[in-house]
Formats: structure tokens, sequence, C-alpha cells
């Protein structure tokens, strides 16, 4: 009986043949990769978890401030106009200019998307505000309804809201933009540092850890609770980023750069405020950074175009709207309203950067980021993200975040109105908080567990306060909400309003909020999968 030997032939690896010994080699070495499935599927209910994670504690931790972006919200919504005469004199940045109209001294970007859920919803919200204005008005002895606040504006703007109608209106429209456009948005924003941080670490774990902590941890919680065009550009900055990067694509090069899609992000950000100028400029740098690192053979000038092509058509919309509200396209609303506090300053309050201002953009126990995020301070470790051994990030992305955070800040400490954060918290610097952490997370990945998850609980505890306790103007600022909240107990801003408005009395926030810890238990432990594959 004869043996057959069979021909042994070399493998091929990239096209070129490779010995046995060479081989063994590469399979000894080559890192053990689990199951794409698997790996997709897990990743896939991670994300899901989250996202519905951010969306019930965001949410819950709704405030009802009527903030300026919400008036051509409901104007749209109701006139399809920008012009917000009926809320003429109730909102210090609403300006009128004669024979064109009352407009709001602010970008649109953050009304134009908040006016679509609203109306949507303008049907029940316009049978509920009917319902009770008419129910008041039949109320002929009814004694007049005040508004329980230390703060004697917020009590003027409620008594005039009431008066003409508006309070039930402006309540439900915070409630309807806040849920339908920060909530999403934010928790999506949550969902993407969670992935960008996988593809960089490989661990699942850790990364849907620093996701929670960029989550309740910084400025996005507290920023979320209503209509912000500073969170809303931080968010649109960070999308545009990612579009770009496509972090965890370069062993794959059907995987490039969304050049129009970022350039409509990129170019959202200036629609959102002028500030967003920062952010396209320093996106556009990364943009051709990013064409210029790709191969000759996958590089056209079409890509550069399309990105060209997203930012422009943000361009004619702001444009469009400068035109048709001021007769004008290119200057600003800031450049027809009447004078204000640091108005004067520079143009229209824009002038050299303070290095006072700078500072306290930084470090003011009012409004300062790192205040505000002190777990955020851990990025100023620069040796984390510098040393090659130890960075989770490549240099052309540390480039462009440090590049964007500097700029941001110079920008700030030029905004004279930046000193009027004192009755918001922290605001104008927001657009950094993504990149900012980003770098906070790469020395966070090096520290001990013990002491990370420390920082990490502190960090959450302190910004958890300032979202539940808002009124940082008086005492010592910031610190005075982890005070008040320590000692005083857990709030919801939502349910304080509606106590001070007089509709309940001693309402407790701890019911909601242990109905809030057992529906997040059961998104992160029950699973349909498992109990499908057990059945």
């Amino acid at each position: 009986m004869t043996e057959k030997v069979l021909e042994r032939r070399p493998a091929i690896v990239n096209g070129h043949p490779v010995s046995d010994s060479e081989m063994n080699g590469r399979m000894a070495s080559a890192p053990v990769r689990p199951n794409r499935r698997f790996t997709s599927g897990i990743t896939r209910r991670t994300s899901i978890r989250l996202f519905l994670t951010c969306v019930l504690v965001f949410g819950l931790h709704f405030a009802t401030n009527t903030v300026r972006e919400i008036y051509p919200a409901l104007s749209l919504a109701d006139h399809f106009s920008f012009d917000v005469s009926e809320y003429n004199g109730l909102h210090p940045d609403i300006f009128e200019m004669p024979g064109r109209g009352v407009f709001i001294n602010n970008n649109p970007g953050a009304s134009v998307m908040g006016a679509v859920p609203y109306f949507l919803a303008r049907p029940i919200v316009d049978s509920i505000v009917g319902r009770v204005n008419a129910q008041r008005a039949a109320e002929t002895n009814a004694q007049p309804q005040n508004y329980d606040s230390i703060y004697p504006m917020a009590r003027e703007f409620y008594q005039r809201s009431r008066e003409r109608g508006f309070d039930v209106k402006f309540g439900l429209g915070a409630a309807i933009t806040q849920a339908f456009v920060m909530v999403p948005i934010s928790a999506l924003s949550v969902v993407i540092i969670y992935l960008i941080l996988l593809h960089l670490t490989g661990r699942p774990r850790a990364a849907a850890t620093l996701a929670l902590l960029y989550a309740f941890a910084t400025p996005v919680f507290y920023r979320t609770a209503q209509l912000n065009q500073n969170l809303l550009l931080a968010h649109f900055a960070l999308f545009a980023f990612v579009l770009l990067w496509r972090p965890g694509s370069a062993a794959d090069s059907s995987k490039r750069p969304f050049y129009f899609l970022a350039g409509l992000c990129a170019g959202w950000t200036v629609v959102l405020d002028y500030s967003g100028l920062v952010a396209l400029t320093v996106l556009s740098g990364y943009a051709m950074a990013r064409w210029l690192g790709s191969a000759p053979s996958e590089r056209s000038f079409a890509q550069l175009g399309r990105f060209a092509l997203g930012v422009a058509i943000c361009g004619a919309f702001l444009m469009a709207y400068q035109w048709s509200s001021f007769g004008n396209p290119i200057l600003p609303a800031q450049n027809y309203m009447p004078p204000a506090n640091f108005s004067d300053a520079g143009y229209q309050g824009f002038s050299l950067p303070s290095a006072d201002l700078l500072f306290d953009t930084a470090f003011s126990m009012r409004f300062g980021l790192f205040v505000s995020a002190p777990i955020l301070l851990l990025a100023f470790y620069f040796p984390a993200w510098l040393r090659k051994g130890t960075r989770i990030l490549e240099r052309r992305e540390i480039v462009f975040i440090v590049a964007f955070i500097s700029l941001f800040f110079i920008f700030c400490a030029a905004n004279q109105f930046g000193r009027m954060q004192f009755n918001t918290g922290v605001r104008h610097i927001v657009p950094v908080v993504p990149f900012v952490f980003l770098l906070t997370a790469n020395v966070i990945l090096r520290m001990p567990v013990i002491i990370a998850s420390i920082l990490g609980a502190l960090g959450t505890y302190w910004m958890w306060c300032l979202t539940m306790y808002r009124d940082v103007e008086q005492g010592m600022g910031i610190p005075e909400a982890i005070k008040n909240i320590t000692l005083g107990g857990f709030q919801l801003p939502w349910l304080n309003t509606i106590e001070r408005m007089g509709y309940v009395q001693e309402a407790s926030a701890l019911p909601l909020l242990a109905l809030s810890a057992v529906l997040i238990w059961i998104i992160w432990n029950v699973d349909g999968n498992s109990r499908r594959a057990r059945a």
C-alpha cells in the first residue's frame, strides 16, 4: 500500500508567501480576537443600555428654565416665523427692529431644532394651554398666584408670563424641547464616547464606565437639563470630529471619513452660535490633515469639496436667516441689539482676550469649567497623553484636541459677556467638554482601579449636586450647591418649580429617584437574548 504524500504549500499573507516558522511566529504574537458577531452583539446591547440610562436620568433632571432659545422655537412652530413680537419684554435678549419685527439676540440653530418636536406636539399643548387659561378666566375671585423664589426677577417673570397666559406654554415648551432635542442628542454623544473608547482600548467595561462618567460627571449632565446651544455645539463638534476620524478604522481602508456629513455637523456649530467659528476652523484643519494623511490613491479633491459643501449649506441657511430677519446676510444679530452690559467692550462685547476672564472661565467658583467638573482637572496630567507608551490617542488627534481646547478658551476670554455667567453656571466653555474628557480618560485608564473609582464617584456626586441645585448666584457659588444637597437632601429642578408655583406641597424627589434606580437596574440586568437562549 503506497502512502500519499501531500504537497505543503506556503501560507499567503497580504499576497506574499510566508514560511512555516514565520507563520507560527505571527500566530503566536497575534492577539486572540473574539468572535466578531459575539462582540458586536455585546457592543450593541451596551450602547442601547447606555442610551436608555442617559435618557432616563437626563429626562428626570429636566429644568424648567425659559431660556432665550425657546422663544424663536415657539414662534417658528406657531407662525413659521422668527419674529417673537408676542413675547416682547419677557427677556432682556429680545430686541425690536423698527419696520422688521422683534427678534432674539442669538443664532437660530437650537431654536430650529426645538421647533420640530414642539410643532408636532402643538395640538396637545394648545389644548392644555387653552383649557388652563379658560379656567383661570372663569375664576373671577381667584387669588393672585405668586412664585415662591428668592430671586425678584424670577418672581417678576412668572407673574408677567402668567398675566399674558404664557406660563404653562413656556413650561410645556421647555419640557418638549429638552425631552426630544437635548436628551436624545446628549445620550447619543455618550454612546459615541463609549464606541470611541472601546475602539481605542479594546476594554468594553472600562469604555462603558468612562462613558457614564462623561455623561454624569461633566457639564453634559448639567446643560442637558434645558435647551442650550453651547452643549449642542459640543455635540455637533464631536460628531464632525468622529465622522472625520473614524476611530478604529486603520485596519479597514473602506472606512474613510464621511466628509459631507462632517461638513454639515461642523457648519451647524456656527448656526448654533458664532463661537462655532472656532470649532469650524479647527475641524477644517483636521479635515485637511486627515485628507493629506490618506494614501494618494484614495485622495481626491472631491472629498474636500464634499466637506466644503456641507459647511456651505449651513452657511447659506444662517445667511438666509440673517437676511430675512435683519436685512443683511453677513452681520449677526449682535450687530443690531441695543446697548447692554459689556456690549461697549470691543465689537459688541467681543474684545482682546482678558487674563482674568480666562482664569474665571477655567476656575471661577460660579462658572469655571474645572470647578464645575473637577474630574476634568486630570486632563492637565499631560505626560499620560504625550508619552507614546501610555496614550490612547494618536499625535494627529492630540494636536486637534489641544488646538480646539486652547482656541476656545481664548475665544471665551475675549467674549466679555462671559462675565455674566454667574447666574447661569458653566456655559460658554462647554463645547470643549468632550475633548477635555478624552484627555481625562487617557489619564484615568492609567490609574489604579480603586483610585479611579473614588475620583469617579466624587466627580459624579459633585456634578449631580449642581444639576439638582441650579441656583449658584448666591452665597459661595458652586460649593453652595454641594452644601445644599448634602445637608438638605435630593431635589429635582422641575419638582422645585411646581412646588414654588403652589401646585404641590413639600414634594419629595426620593420616590422618583428610587423608581429610576430600579429601572436602571432592569436596563442593565435583564437580557432578552440570554433568556431566549436558555429557553
